[in-house]
C-alpha cells in the first residue's frame, strides 16, 4: 500500500543527494498530487499521468521559441544554419530526435513493460551523471529505432 510513497521518497532522497533539483521538484509535485488523491481528489494525478507529457512538450517548445520572439534568432540566422557543417548536423539531429521521440511515444503506449526500465535508466542518468529528465522520451525513441533495426535484420 505504501510502496509508492517509499519509492517516490527514495527518488526524492537520491535526487536531493545528487543535487538534481529538477527531479526533486517533480517528485514533490507527484507526491503532493498523490496525497491529494488520498483525500479523494484523484483527477490531478490522473491528468498529469495522461496529459503531462503533452503539456511538457508544449512548454518545452514554447521555451525554445522564445529567442525567435525576442528577435535573438531571425529568419537570416535560421537560413545561416544550413551553411555550416555543425548547423547541418544539428538540423539532422533535430529531425532524427523528432522522429525518434514520436516513435518513442508510440512505443511507450504499446509496450508499457518498458516504462520501468526507461525510468530507472533516466533516474540513474539524472542523479549520477547530472543528466536531464527528458530521458524516458529520448530513450523510448532510441529503443524504437533499435527495435525497428532489429526487425529489419531478422
Amino acid at each position: 500500500m505504501y510502496t509508492e510513497y517509499l519509492t517516490l521518497g527514495a527518488v526524492l532522497l537520491l535526487s536531493y543527494l545528487g543535487h538534481n533539483m529538477t527531479v526533486v521538484y517533480a517528485t514533490l509535485i507527484v507526491l503532493a498530487l498523490k496525497v491529494i488523491g488520498v483525500l479523494g481528489i484523484t483527477s490531478p494525478l490522473s491528468a498529469l499521468g495522461s496529459q503531462g507529457l503533452h503539456w511538457g512538450i508544449i512548454l518545452l517548445t514554447a521555451a525554445i521559441l522564445v529567442p525567435i520572439a525576442t528577435g535573438e534568432i531571425t529568419i537570416s540566422t535560421m537560413i545561416d544554419s544550413f551553411k555550416s557543417p555543425a548547423g547541418l548536423i544539428a538540423i539532422t539531429a533535430g529531425l532524427l530526435a523528432a522522429i525518434a521521440g514520436g516513435g518513442g511515444v508510440k512505443l511507450l503506449a504499446v509496450d508499457t513493460e518498458l516504462i520501468p526500465a526507461l525510468i530507472i535508466g533516466t533516474m540513474v542518468g539524472v542523479i549520477a551523471f547530472k543528466g536531464v529528465a527528458v530521458g524516458p522520451l529520448i530513450a523510448g525513441g532510441l529503443t524504437y529505432f533499435i527495435l525497428f533495426l532489429m526487425k529489419q535484420f531478422q
